[in-house]
């Protein structure tokens, strides 16, 4: 007798290990020439051509490298900002400046960050565009990160303002491989959805509705 159950959506534990799956089976060649493009893609970004203050990521777990857009940055003497653990506040992230000069530890999760220094916090609020790590996203711009919430948090508040202020700072852009959009991804009410994503091939833009 046939089978008929019906295949069933992968919950959001299970996106996250097939989607990191696809990324980290990338070759070298493969995301050398992503990052390139991505950072081509970005340069023209009307948003980031009028940007002075961009938050970003450093590349983990086969993740888009953002170091060529990160170097053009600096040629062009915009002010980048890394994320950092924040050493009270449980879930949250401070923004420290970064050059290429910047002290720099592994946090927690084994990943690169400045090394705290008050004198470097760029309050969230000050910040043009924060650009967003992700591990999969759909096309009504669901946005499924690794499940510690960090963006969400920070974004909240932005997230509020922007329902009666369309220039409320910053302005999230996630980024991905173009091998990261998925069908569909299962939401939480502390979702935030990301107005833009943008991967090597393509950029995406979305409504913001919950």
């Amino acid at each position: 007798m046939q089978n008929l159950i019906k295949k069933q959506t992968p919950n959001r534990k299970q996106l996250r290990q097939i989607v990191r799956e696809k990324r980290t089976f990338l070759s070298k060649s493969q995301q050398t020439n992503a990052a390139i493009q991505l950072s081509n893609r970005l340069i023209t970004h009307p948003k980031v051509i009028s940007a002075q203050h961009i938050a970003i990521y450093l590349a983990n777990d086969g993740e888009l490298n953002t170091q060529p857009f990160i170097k053009w940055c600096w040629a062009n003497n915009k002010q980048v900002y890394l994320p950092v653990i924040h050493p009270f506040s449980k879930g949250h992230l401070l923004f420290l400046h970064y050059t290429p000069n910047t002290p720099m530890g592994l946090n927690c999760f084994g990943i690169l960050e400045p090394k705290l220094n008050v004198n470097l916090i760029k309050l969230v609020q000050d910040i043009d565009i924060i650009f967003t790590p992700l591990v999969a996203f759909d096309l009504l711009g669901a946005r499924l990160g690794m499940g510690g919430g960090f963006y969400d948090r920070t974004l909240q508040k932005w997230y509020t303002n922007y329902q009666y202020n369309k220039k409320a700072l910053p302005f999230p852009i996630g980024l991905a491989h173009d091998c990261q959009q998925v069908d569909t991804i299962p939401t939480e009410c502390w979702d935030i959805p990301i107005p833009n994503i943008i991967t090597p091939r393509k950029s995406y833009t979305f409504p913001l509705s919950k």
